[in-house]
């Protein structure tokens, strides 16, 4: 079978690809925006004085990153569904699982970059009469969020690759509308080119975004 790519443009195949990226695109904006909430509560939590505070939030990273996502998406489809009638939508499911699995490594990136701020910014605060969340919110924080952007560019890439892996509880994304198409004209290596290609354009574009962010803010921060 000669390669046709044009079948890419026949029968709103294209159409059906680009609806599909729609809900991949943002499916995972919602997820990014989840993931960046908790990735951070639970990095402040593990640095936490408080013993069960930093016990509860390392055991919440040991459980996403110990187990794989697929297993998590089904179960929060499929095993919430059945063993407990929580009877949640594809796509809520598939945001919260992200969300969550990607708030795993989120927090491991915030706990990193925090630490790497040096003591004395802490105790300098402090010494001009601010509180401890004060001085995080307003010292530290800020000088973290500039080395947390490389790391958490590689991790919203990783992010959206990750949502293909919604097809199998059923979410109308990118991967299922391509299996679809390839159903019906078993054009594989044409259409997963298509996908890749589409893939590609969002990940750039979120690499691109990101890098033009940190030279923004490296700029901001010298002239401060």
């Amino acid at each position: 079978m000669a390669l046709d790519f044009m079948v890419i443009f026949e029968d709103n195949n294209l159409y059906a690809l680009l609806e599909g990226l729609w809900v991949t695109v943002s499916m995972t904006f919602m997820a990014l925006i989840l993931s960046a909430v908790l990735g951070l509560i639970i990095g402040l939590g593990r640095m936490s004085k408080q013993k069960w505070i930093s016990i509860l939030c390392s055991f919440y990273l040991a459980w996403f990153r110990g187990t794989p996502l697929l297993v998590q998406l089904m179960i929060l489809y499929y095993g919430l569904a059945i063993g407990l009638q929580v009877d949640l939508s594809a796509s809520v499911a598939g945001v919260l699982g992200l969300g969550m699995y990607s708030a795993a490594y989120v927090s491991e990136i915030v706990r990193g970059a925090i630490q790497s701020i040096d003591k004395g910014q802490m105790e300098a605060g402090r010494s001009l009469g601010m509180s401890h969340f004060h001085t995080m919110v307003k010292v530290i924080l800020p000088q973290a969020v500039r080395r947390m952007l490389p790391p958490l560019c590689n991790e919203f890439i990783a992010l959206t690759k990750n949502s293909s892996l919604l097809s199998v509880i059923t979410v109308s994304e990118l991967m299922r509308a391509g299996n679809l198409i390839v159903s019906n004209n078993f054009r594989y290596f044409e259409i997963y080119i298509g996908i890749a290609l589409l893939y590609f354009l969002v990940n750039y574009s979120i690499s691109v975004g990101i890098g033009r962010l940190e030279r923004k803010l490296s700029v901001e921060g010298a002239r401060a």
